[in-house]
């Protein structure tokens, strides 16, 4: 059955990590230790001015210049071990350092596998909406003791020294590209191993990087093993300095999924979808099932906000200047026959946006409703402002087509992961930097539509989804996942994407329009190009436990 065709793990298995010489620490230039020393009040001015109002403001102080931390996280004697059964064991503190709240999102199941493995975790967060996203995701966790939490000391070298004989910790883990010279060489020093887990390099920040060449090149040379999402962004951390026998290819962490559980979602009985796809004349293989649980969670949602049989779009996690888009697409959809009762939910990626987009809305002469005022979805409703927290999932479900925001502004796109996880499909801007190898892995199966792009494969209303050969040929086209013999040639260059002017093309919001026309006007459509999205978001699961594997084997190999 479809879903079982997971490729293989042989990315840890084709080389041996554990085999790697060791290596001497490598000093950043005498030019960046000084730096460092001479900003460093500056920071602690830019810290004052940006968070002396907080009442947390004392403990981010004190945290990020090495004055005090939380105490170590310790074995939780209560947890057991599914298989054994017996009590987790102390193997030790691995730190994880996370920027900000997408880079917290993505290596939430990575730590939550690690925990569950017996581990302990020192999770460190730079900006304060990446703080609050850990404090919040990890509450039970750091509460019980298996997790301490602060904000990432600065990169000196007496407040690391501080930092790491605080924390001991067995490895340091970093996500995705922020990294700091001083702290990857004092790691070094200690023979803590530091691996980049989820590691992305775009073209721009590559050029960043090598305009600080040498600081560039002995942050790779220090670091341990670089876990790469694709083979472009592994030949740019090799064109940097990186070894090329520690660099891996093992997908994105963006394919994981990390979901909360929502109020909103009204309960479904599994067991009876389940029953009810066995003994019906369809394949009763693992995604037919999977896809009948969709089915009827979209039916129930629908029926409990009262809108079945009506075409609905959601505009999801969206910026200032989304919004503005996505309410005049839906004025032009109105105008069609049969799209006069289509309901557009918008969904602002950040709370203190809501009274702002709830303005817009006014302004638009749309008709509308605001779910924190507790206004019903009438008939009459065409557009709907989900201004709560926790429930973006229920939206995507509850969907026929899903607009990812942070794509039609210079963001870099949020992760279409989520919809695609619940079979939803997927219309996302020109920006979509931030997660482009997952954006293009669902354009090449149908299930995302991007302006311009070369990838897109649109699918047609009679395949058979539950029986998707090209969703598998397609799953990864970095199968061999070890990068022995990286190129040192050119990049390729994101920019070529651009026109010449640097902005979206002109016709964009008519493309993006006339894709809405398409699967709204045709659900038959846009429910196959979701069930594609969610059969290759399902067989992308086994990247956690590829960069699961080569993150034990190198802690096993100091140990």
């Amino acid at each position: 059955m479809p879903s079982s065709r997971i490729p293989p793990e042989t990315s840890a298995e084709t080389t041996d990590i554990t085999s790697l010489p060791d290596r001497a620490p490598h000093n950043p230039p005498y030019y960046y230790k000084v730096a460092i020393r001479l900003l460093k009040p500056m920071y602690r001015l830019q810290v004052w001015r940006r968070s002396h109002q907080r009442a947390n403001y004392q403990q981010e102080v004190a945290q990020r210049f090495g004055k005090q931390y939380p105490p170590r996280p310790v074995v939780n004697t209560a947890s057991f071990d599914e298989t054994s059964r017996a009590p987790n064991t102390e193997k030790g503190v691995i730190w994880c350092h996370a920027v900000s709240l997408g880079e917290t999102n993505t290596v939430a199941p990575l730590l939550d596998a690690l925990l569950k493995g017996g581990y302990q975790i020192w999770l460190t967060n730079t900006t304060q909406t990446g703080f609050s996203r850990g404090a919040s995701r990890f509450a039970d966790e750091i509460a019980q003791g298996q997790m301490s939490h602060s904000y990432v000391p600065v990169d000196s070298p007496r407040v690391i020294e501080t930092f790491l004989t605080h924390v001991q910790p067995i490895a340091a883990l970093f996500v995705e590209t922020e990294l700091w010279a001083n702290i990857l060489t004092k790691l070094s020093e200690h023979s803590i191993p530091s691996i980049l887990v989820n590691g992305r390099l775009s073209d721009s920040s590559f050029r960043s990087y090598k305009k600080i060449g040498a600081v560039s090149s002995s942050m790779m040379k220090n670091l341990s093993l670089i876990i790469a999402q694709d083979k472009d962004s592994a030949k740019r951390f090799r064109q940097l300095g990186a070894s090329s026998n520690r660099i891996r290819v093992a997908g994105s962490l963006k394919w994981v999924i990390n979901t909360m559980k929502t109020d909103a979602s009204p309960d479904i009985d599994e067991t009876e979808v389940i029953s009810q796809a066995e003994t019906s004349d369809v394949k009763d293989d693992s995604s037919t099932i999977q896809q009948s649980i969709l089915s009827s969670q979209k039916l129930e949602l629908a029926e409990a906000f009262a809108v079945v049989d009506r075409p609905i779009w959601v505009a999801a996690s969206t910026h200032s200047g989304e919004e503005e888009t996505v309410l005049s697409l839906h004025q032009q959809l109105l105008s069609h026959a049969e799209l006069a009762n289509a309901l557009l939910i918008i969904v602002p990626r950040h709370p203190e946006r809501f009274d702002e987009v709830a303005a817009l809305m006014q302004k638009s002469a749309l008709k509308t409703a605001r779910r924190s005022a507790d206004e019903a979805i009438g008939l009459e409703t065409q557009v709907y402002l989900a201004d709560s927290m926790g429930e973006l999932m229920t939206w995507y479900k509850l969907a026929d087509v899903a607009l990812v925001g942070g794509s039609l502004v210079d963001i870099g796109g949020h992760n279409p992961v989520e919809p695609a996880s619940v079979a939803t499909p997927i219309i996302m801007g020109h920006y979509t930097q931030s997660c482009q190898s997952v954006v293009d892995k669902l354009s090449e199966v149908g299930a995302l539509y991007q302006p311009h792009s070369s990838l897109y494969c649109p699918v047609t209303a009679d395949e058979d989804v539950t029986d998707f050969e090209y969703v598998d040929a397609k799953i990864n086209s970095d199968s061999d996942l070890v990068v022995n013999d990286i190129d040192s040639g050119d990049v390729i260059n994101e920019d070529d994407m651009i026109n010449e002017d640097g902005v979206i093309d002109d016709n964009d919001d008519m493309l993006i329009y006339q894709q809405l026309t398409t699967w709204l006007g045709d659900l038959a459509l846009a429910k196959t190009a979701g069930q594609a999205g969610e059969q290759m978001t399902a067989l992308q699961q086994s990247v956690l436990s590829r960069q699961l594997k080569m993150i034990e084997d190198i802690i096993a190999s100091v140990q």
